[in-house]
């Protein structure tokens, strides 16, 4: 059985969200594996939503390794961020030893993995672009998008590297954000940004607001889970292996009984 790991922060509802639709989907027999470990870069106590992820973890007898990064070392942490993330991350390896996984997913995982847990462990982490598209936050890419007028958008899975958000794609999915239901709201960004005067008193002023964000947000938002799904699915498989990347695969995200495409 394929064995993957779940690496989370367990920040939001989002986050416990994502890790039940993936159990549901374990147990419907969508993904053909178990989750062998869940690591939490949280301790019980220091988040609701964390909390909770912890005591699913445990209800479905599935190892939890809790490990506050808050905690660890704050001081190096603002003075040296990447020695802090090198020694987090080699205690963090220390915990996770014990337990096998073929592939370890980050999910809401809020910290830059290290260079040797990237090069030691297969990690993949969703990013919320096309392959070759805009980097940085979900945020930055959208404002990206817009500012440069692209007509499609989407987001990957990807393996992680040292390099951050520059590994392989591994799969995607797309859809248009222009034509038919996109033009008024083009048109509406374009009012927008004469009466604004320049995009940048655009953004400081409407900001996320602005309904072609909203748009391009909540669109993107609602096929990221069947991305995740279908990507687990198809690993599970043996369709996708990270021993023999070649082109990224486009995943359909209609629905996340979905059949990796």
């Amino acid at each position: 059985m394929y064995r993957f790991g779940w690496w989370t922060t367990g920040r939001d509802e989002a986050a416990v969200e994502l890790l039940k639709t993936v159990l549901d989907a374990i147990n419907q027999d969508v993904i053909k594996g178990e989750i062998s470990y869940v690591f939490i870069s949280r301790e019980k106590g220091e988040s609701r939503y964390s909390d909770e992820i912890i005591e699913i973890s445990q209800a479905k007898a599935i190892p939890c390794v809790s490990f506050s990064a808050k905690k660890f070392k704050p001081e190096l942490r603002k003075t040296n961020r990447e020695l802090w993330r090198d020694e987090y991350h080699d205690q963090v390896l220390q915990l996770v030893t014990p337990y096998e996984a073929d592939l370890i997913v980050l999910a809401g995982y809020m910290w830059v993995v290290s260079a040797s847990a990237c090069e030691r462990l297969k990690l993949i982490n969703l990013h919320p672009a096309l392959p070759g598209g805009p980097e940085g936050t979900w945020q930055e890419v959208i404002w990206k998008l817009i500012k440069e007028d692209h007509d499609k958008t989407g987001a990957m899975m990807h393996l992680v590297t040292p390099e951050l958000d520059k590994g392989p794609p591994v799969t995607y999915f797309s859809f248009p954000i222009k034509g038919h239901e996109w033009d008024d709201l083009w048109q509406d960004f374009a009012e927008r940004l004469k009466k604004a005067g320049s995009f940048e008193n655009l953004v400081n002023t409407i900001g996320e607001q602005l309904p072609l964000f909203k748009k391009i947000r909540e669109e993107g938002v609602k096929r990221e889970l069947p991305l995740i799904v279908n990507t687990m699915r198809a690993f599970s498989l043996g369709e996708i292996s990270l021993s023999d990347l070649k082109e990224p695969r486009e995943i359909i995200c209609d629905d996340i009984s979905n059949n990796a495409q």
